[in-house]
């Protein structure tokens, strides 16, 4: 099993002039212990899982550019972006631009977005739920286009690109892993089993057993090889005395294998700490990795 390490908060000691010197420690830190991926969330308010919408927050694809310069190996990716957030054309000059720089390391994920006091807040359009996923098939289908060889114009419903030019083109091959985040089993596990190459989820081994079987069903439908359709899985562990030890973490990991998942992320609400990464390194990522 691969693990990835979510980074969703950024109050930390020190003020805003400690965010960049920790986030770096952290990355670096990640890197180092074998993580196989590091996200950040894409929103400009602190959301109210984590803390008050006052709490700091970065922009996420200039937070990704700074940690592609941090790291070597780890792969670099938000969870997930908001498509109403970006035009599709520029989100996707953009994610190029974070896979070029960090030498061919990124995912693309994105998702139908939902946090429309942020929006609202920085004056971004907040269309229906119904629109928002019409714009995320649209800027699948944009992105699909722009990393292949045709610089043709796209047409859809919501877009109207006149030359879908994309140069330079991504370094991995044959594009940035595309990563549909949700679990809504009508709408979202049908635009991943259509268009992405993983899914992101998120709940008990049950709950995510049972979207997998859905979203095996969507692959039957459309004729998609369901295998070949990356497995991942959001959520917190806490190795914190009191709260969970590496066995729990390891055991977590087992339940989530057993019903399919191959990549893991969690974030930490101690991860400022740095020792808890240390522990992953030496006693967690090495228990997984035959999972």
């Amino acid at each position: 099993m691969r693990l990835g390490l979510q980074l969703p908060n950024f109050t930390w000691p020190g003020g805003a002039s400690a965010i960049a010197p920790k986030l770096a420690e952290i990355a670096r830190a990640a890197d180092d212990a074998g993580f196989y991926s590091l996200w950040v969330m894409d929103h400009f308010f602190q959301i109210g899982m984590i803390g008050p919408p006052e709490n700091d927050m970065l922009e996420g694809y200039t937070t990704l550019g700074y940690l592609a310069g941090c790291t070597r190996r780890v792969k670099l990716g938000t969870m997930a972006t908001g498509v109403i957030h970006r035009y599709p054309g520029i989100l996707v000059k953009t994610a190029t631009t974070l896979d070029v720089l960090s030498g061919g390391r990124s995912y693309f994920a994105i998702g139908a977005a939902w946090n429309e006091k942020e929006s609202k807040g920085l004056g971004v359009p907040f269309p229906p739920l119904a629109v928002r996923f019409e714009l995320l098939e649209e800027a699948l289908q944009i992105a699909k286009q722009m990393w292949s060889a045709n610089n043709g114009p796209y047409h859809g419903k919501h877009n109207r690109l006149e030359e879908t030019l994309c140069v330079p083109q991504p370094l991995s091959r044959p594009q940035p892993p595309i990563l549909v985040a949700g679990g809504g089993e009508k709408k979202t596990l049908r635009l991943v089993a259509q268009y992405a190459d993983a899914c992101n989820l998120y709940g008990t081994p049950q709950m995510i057993s049972a979207k997998l079987a859905i979203l095996q069903e969507h692959c039957a439908t459309l004729g998609r090889d369901y295998r070949k359709i990356e497995k991942t899985c959001l959520g917190t562990v806490e190795l914190a005395p009191g709260k969970m030890s590496s066995a729990d973490v390891i055991s977590q990991c087992r339940s989530l294998a057993a019903v399919g998942v191959q990549h893991a992320i969690f974030n930490m609400p101690n991860v400022e700490r740095i020792t808890p990464l240390e522990t992953f390194a030496r006693e967690i990522i090495p228990a997984v990795a035959d999972l």
